[in-house]
């Protein structure tokens, strides 16, 4: 099977969902600084377990230099308390790095049977 996912995988995937979580849970709790740095840890803890050292280190260094210092300098400000400008610079740090992948996660929400449908209908000239 060309898409098995292995337990280590799966660990690292439960990770990342934590992550997103606690990471939602902090905004909606106004800026929760204890939530936000835990749901970075468990973001970054899942991204090393789901792709590797070699792999994560490459992710952040090789693509953008620009995504990856602003990223790091928003995780440095919510570890001293600055919630706001952190979730700003990780923000924008994030969207520079993962930029590429954007056609990527289009074609796959296009192939999803009911958010493919919805999307055709509000973006007919994408599809």
């Amino acid at each position: 099977m060309p898409f098995e996912i292995d337990e280590l995988k799966k660990i690292g995937l439960g990770l990342i969902g934590f992550g997103v979580f606690f990471t939602f849970l902090g905004v909606v709790l106004f800026f929760d600084k204890g939530l936000l740095a835990l749901g970075n840890i468990f973001w970054l803890g899942g991204l090393v377990v789901l792709l590797g050292w070699r792999s994560t280190l490459k992710l952040f260094f090789n693509s953008s230099y620009k995504g990856s210092i602003s990223f790091f300098l928003g995780l440095f400000f919510l570890f001293v308390r600055w919630p706001l400008l952190g979730i700003i610079l990780e923000i924008y740090g994030c969207s520079v790095i993962f930029w590429g992948f954007g056609p990527s996660i289009r074609m796959f929400l296009f192939q999803i049977p009911g958010v493919g449908w919805i999307l055709r209908f509000i973006y007919p000239a994408a599809a």
